[in-house]
């Protein structure tokens, strides 16, 4: 077994080797899926256990610390640079239908000369599809192994990042929904549509926002350990993930603002909608106030002019209507109404 390389940067303190647990059952074999061709090994865990892991620690040694993030589910994105691999570990957004909304998707993987470990803490539709494609394909397994582990690598994270368009185009279409019902008097549903939006864009924001970092990062430290075979360069491939996660972080922007327009507008169909019925009010109340001081006039318990004659009573109903009906053509004359 090789010796655990020693990391150039930090971890050295607390490195210590890692077995399974006493409690896993002595039958059970690791879950590992591996596909080898062209002189590559794509290596591919789903949601590992410590099984899993003392197992790459027995076949790769790898760092002690980094199989402890692998287990764990609060790392951030990041490379770490070994003198015999590349950690990286990778956020992708993936969609919890339980609880109807995006959630990160973490990917680890480790990348040497020869060989390409991936480790997703949740199964991720793109890693799952290329690798099945690879493992039932000969052709494909010789156009992506053939060229490196590099080269593999940038498949692997360009379908990641390729798999978040359709995300984005699905939030698209509910703020082109949300703007045609703002107009539609469902102020509520509005609303609630406005928040959900809002939340999807948030979380999207706080997956990709990290990954910046450390995909410039991996654009400098490729040539080490991810150099392509039969003298392939391989910047132009990872210029082109930095591409497609500028143009995710574009569209997350221009989303971003959209849905807070659409918020200021629906608020303002709001405000308006509430002064038209703050309006009518008001007229109704400003119409009936005379006509009401005139009936308590001549309601009061006293002796009025008239009092007893049914004239008198269709003379105050008279001047009652024109007052009604004056007030209303001023109202009209001024727009109020």
């Amino acid at each position: 077994m090789p010796n655990l390389p020693k990391p150039r940067l930090r971890r050295s303190a607390r490195a210590g080797r890692l077995v399974a647990p006493a409690s896993e059952p002595k039958e059970r074999k690791p879950h590992v899926e591996t596909i080898t061709a062209e002189g590559l090994r794509w290596v591919n865990i789903e949601s590992p256990s410590p099984l899993e892991c003392a197992w790459l620690e027995e076949q790769f040694g790898f760092h002690a610390l980094d199989l402890e993030d692998v287990l764990s589910r609060n790392q951030r994105p990041k490379i770490d640079e070994y003198p015999d691999y590349l950690f990286i570990v990778l956020h992708f957004p993936v969609f919890d239908r339980a609880v109807g909304r995006l959630n990160a998707g973490e990917l680890d993987m480790f990348v040497g000369p020869d060989y390409l470990v991936t480790i997703p803490n949740q199964p991720l539709q793109p890693v799952q599809y290329l690798f099945e494609r690879c493992r039932q394909k000969e052709e494909l397994r010789e156009q992506h192994f053939s060229k490196g582990s590099g080269f593999l690598l940038y498949r692997i994270v360009d379908d990641s990042f390729d798999y978040c368009f359709p995300m984005l185009r699905k939030i698209g279409n509910k703020l082109d929904a949300v703007e045609d019902e703002i107009f539609s008097g469902r102020s509520e549903e509005v609303v609630r549509g406005i928040s959900n939006v809002k939340q999807e864009i948030i979380n999207f924001r706080k997956v990709v926002r990290p990954q910046r970092t450390v995909l410039r990062d991996l654009e400098s430290k490729k040539q080490r350990f991810l150099a392509a075979r039969e003298g392939d360069d391989l910047e132009i491939y990872f210029d082109d993930i930095v591409d497609a996660h500028e143009r995710i972080w574009d569209m997350l922007e221009n989303y971003k603002e959209v849905v807070e327009a659409l918020d200021d507008t629906n608020e303002s169909v709001i405000s308006h909608r509430v002064n038209d019925i703050l309006r009518v009010l008001t007229v109704i109340s400003v119409t009936l106030l005379p006509l009401t001081l005139l009936a308590s006039i001549f309601g009061m318990n006293v002796r009025v002019p008239g009092q007893g004659s049914i004239a008198a009573f269709w003379i105050v109903v008279a001047a009652m209507v024109v007052m009604l009906g004056g007030l209303l053509t001023v109202f009209r004359r001024r727009g109020w109404l």
